[in-house]
């Protein structure tokens, strides 16, 4: 399939540390040849990887987005199979392929004046790469889960969601930002503006947002709107102790119909990401919320964004991250 590169067991051996008398979960992933093989297999989820950082740079953000895919996979194979982990319900599919998009978008002069908007051209064609290969795995009853690159991919997740299911989607996104800015060139801050726009999203929920980074028309935009709703960090973080309960009350909102799960790290206190903030969530918290979603029967994707692992952290930041992917398939 166009934009997809199809893992193999000799893509990720290297990366596996085993031990005797231990199995170790990347020893027990299933593998597809091609994408329509995963009808036949009974694993319910299906793991994807993003390599891109071109949708942050886009919306003028910083770059490293592109690492935590490798970030994750590296320390996800090496959890440990046990009564708590089991390997059998997921698919390890592959990643898209961004290669040479992200080789275009390096060759391009930043003084170019249409920098920016020719870095949009290039989100563009990863929106239409991502939203086919989602579109092909709902349609064949799974549940991807979608790691790495920037909230950009956000717009792809939605839309192949949509189609596959003939149906608009809502999500609910946990995140410092709306990142509904307005329909100019495609960038990281936008990916859900343009899926209204495309009539992809019905009701959008903000779990989480910032007061410090929302511009005015947008929080006009969604006071106006029956369809969107946003729950302050700020007034999540006066009450602690009924935070669940608000994210559950948020979730019991959107779990009407199908739903995708976004999860931003720039919602993540101190966290590695194209956007880090000293406040926010804990990484504990994260993990509740992704438990809470976990358990419904229509969330129809989960998709990890804006984590920016350097060299010297990417150990910590892949951890997070798999332990998020695990609180996500665990039954």
């Amino acid at each position: 399939m166009n934009g997809l590169k199809i893992y193999r067991p000799a893509n990720i051996e290297k990366l596996i540390s085993k031990r005797n008398g231990e199995v170790k979960f990347g020893e027990n992933l299933h593998f597809v040849s091609n994408i329509d093989e995963l009808e036949k297999n009974a694993a319910k989820y299906v793991l994807l990887g993003i390599r891109e950082d071109i949708g942050v740079r886009a919306n003028y953000g910083k770059t490293g987005t592109s690492n935590a895919w490798n970030a994750a996979l590296k320390s996800l194979v090496n959890i440990q199979v046990n009564r708590f982990n089991n390997p059998e319900n997921i698919i390890l599919l592959g990643e898209l392929d961004c290669d040479k998009l992200m080789e275009k978008a390096a060759n391009i002069d930043k003084a170019d004046p249409n920098y920016y908007p020719k870095l949009g051209d290039l989100v563009k064609q990863i929106d239409l790469l991502l939203a086919d290969i989602i579109e092909k795995i709902v349609s064949q009853h799974k549940i991807p889960i979608i790691i790495g690159g920037g909230h950009n991919n956000a717009y792809g997740n939605i839309k192949g969601s949509a189609k596959a299911l003939n149906d608009p989607i809502n999500v609910v996104n946990i995140d410092a930002h709306t990142d509904l800015r307005q329909l100019e060139h495609r960038h990281s801050g936008n990916g859900f503006s343009y899926a209204i726009e495309g009539q992809y999203l019905r009701k959008y929920a903000v779990f989480g947002l910032h007061k410090n980074y929302t511009p005015e028309y947008i929080l006009q935009e969604m006071d106006a709107s029956d369809y969107m709703e946003y729950y302050l960090s700020e007034d999540l973080m006066r009450y602690p102790d009924e935070m669940q309960r608000r994210f559950q009350q948020c979730l019991e909102k959107i779990n009407k119909s199908h739903y995708g799960l976004e999860m931003d790290c720039d919602a993540i206190s101190n966290f590695p990401s194209s956007a880090k903030s000293p406040a926010g969530f804990s990484v504990n918290d994260i993990r509740n919320f992704i438990d809470t979603a976990s358990k419904s029967e229509n969330c129809c994707y989960f998709h990890i964004c804006e984590a920016a692992p350097t060299e010297k952290n990417a150990d910590q930041v892949g951890k997070a991250l798999s332990y998020f992917i695990s609180d996500f398939i665990r039954d």
